[in-house]
């Protein structure tokens, strides 16, 4: 898997390819479809396979002050992509420039300066300044370039089509099964372990303490988790998300436990999956009554998770 800027210039090997086009934050099943849609249809033409992705989101561009709401990071993101069968990823970088881009000069850019042979898209897709192209749009312009173009219609789970925004309400009203159905895998957190105050040691309970970033807040509440080390070790925990309440000042941490590791993870980057929401975050009257209640927090997701 390679990473791909189209201020670099696309190497020749990339050129030709069938591009997966979309934003794919989250990279969920109605994301997967098409990407997997791509991966299948570059391998029958002989083909690179490349998907296209944007960053910043254009949502942030467009809204700046707009509440942290990604569900991937660019790395994640790259990771997935490889993980479904393609060969590199394309990142638009989504700045005022692009955001005025015509679709007419979107889809020429695709053709000639990316090279594609055919672009996948999902039916929703827009693009261009002020959203004119959509995936008719798209074909129509493509031809005229030499560019195939295909759209691939929304993926339903239960009676709704899957969406970022489906996964997001999930999260928020604490319930990351759903959202592990939608995305088909936990929802994870990546980054790097940070010094906290070690109140959690000073209780017996160390923790890896991350920042949220810019990811979607999930429900602020202690969750049973499984945690990525940097070696690729894969360690069952307890984590709290959010504010720390008994404590002042608040503090907005991922903070995990895990369970019957030690080591020294600071500065390291670890990737931590929200599994279970086992309950919401509150405010405890003594260190006594906050121990007792992280015991039976322990307790409950080792039952879950082993």
């Amino acid at each position: 898997m390679q990473r791909l800027l189209l201020a670099d210039g696309i190497p020749d090997r990339f050129r030709g390819s069938v591009v997966a086009l979309g934003n794919f934050d989250g990279f969920h099943l109605g994301h997967q479809a098409v990407v997997g849609r791509a991966v299948a249809r570059a391998a029958h033409e002989r083909r690179p396979a490349v998907v296209a992705t944007f960053d910043p989101h254009p949502v942030r561009f467009f809204k700046p002050d707009a509440a942290p709401f990604r569900l991937t990071s660019l790395d994640q993101r790259e990771a997935l992509f490889a993980g479904a069968g393609a060969d590199a990823m394309l990142v638009f970088d989504f700045g005022a420039a692009l955001a005025a881009t015509s679709a007419e000069d979107f889809v020429a850019l695709l053709a000639r300066d990316v090279g594609a042979a055919a672009v996948v898209t999902g039916e929703d897709f827009t693009f261009g300044a002020r959203r004119g192209g959509n995936a008719m749009v798209l074909r129509e312009l493509g031809a005229a370039h030499g560019l195939a173009a295909e759209a691939v219609a929304p993926v339903a789970l239960g009676d709704e089509p899957v969406s970022s925004s489906r996964i997001r309400q999930a999260l928020t009203a604490g319930d990351p099964g759903t959202a592990t159905r939608l995305l088909t895998r936990p929802f994870a957190i990546r980054g790097i372990v940070q010094h906290g105050d070690k109140r959690g040691r000073e209780m017996g309970y160390p923790t890896a303490n991350l920042t949220l970033g810019d990811y979607q807040r999930p429900a602020y509440g202690i969750y049973a988790v499984r945690a990525r080390l940097a070696d690729g070790t894969e360690v069952a925990g307890v984590a709290n998300v959010g504010v720390r309440p008994t404590f002042e000042p608040p503090v907005e941490l991922l903070e995990t436990y895990l369970f019957d590791w030690s080591g020294d993870l600071y500065g390291q980057e670890i990737e931590v999956a929200l599994h279970h929401f086992l309950r919401p975050e509150r405010r405890f009257d003594s260190m006594d009554a906050l121990a007792a209640q992280m015991r039976s927090d322990e307790a409950e997701a080792r039952r879950l998770l082993l």
